[in-house]
């Protein structure tokens, strides 16, 4: 398996996943993926991974800021989604150890996810990845007319925005 960085060209495969995960209803409250135009424009530019087998994009991780204010320049929101059929193969672990590395390139210094509490296979992930859970923020928002509760965990750089 291989770590790359993401191209446009591979936005179907990118999206198939992408809906793969929004269909657990664990992932995320989005209910359908964006044109890669739109998702382009909400994520970095830098820090875009593909892991892959055998030319098959096994799972994808982004960046995507918090925020457009100066002062939380350094802080990026995590993505990490692996198709159904390479789930439970490390594909997860891989690619979050490739994208703490290139955000810490990049020069961020905080990187967060919000996670639902019944994705416990996140949760996991993050916690081997050295993220800190931060705190439960209820009813959050909706997904399919229900409201959700959402875990905040983060990981600071021990080397970028350390002084």
């Amino acid at each position: 398996m291989i770590i790359r960085t993401m191209e446009a060209s591979d936005w179907e495969e990118v999206s198939r996943i992408y809906l793969e995960g929004i269909a657990t209803g664990l992932a995320t409250f989005e209910t359908q993926a964006p044109t890669y135009q739109d998702w382009d424009k909400a994520h970095s530019e830098k820090c875009r991974l593909l892991a892959e087998n055998d030319d098959e994009i096994m799972g994808w991780a982004a960046l995507s800021p918090v925020s457009s204010r100066c002062v939380y320049g350094g802080v990026g929101e995590v993505s990490v989604y692996v198709s159904n059929k390479s789930r439970g193969k490390g594909v997860g672990q891989l690619l979050m150890t490739h994208l703490i590395k290139e955000s810490e390139k990049a020069g961020f210094w905080t990187i967060q996810s919000g996670i639902f509490p019944e994705n416990t296979a996140s949760i996991k992930l993050h916690e081997k990845a050295g993220f800190r859970y931060i705190g439960k923020r209820e009813r959050i928002g909706k997904l399919h007319g229900i409201w959700k509760d959402n875990l905040l965990f983060e990981r600071r750089s021990s080397t970028v925005g350390a002084n």
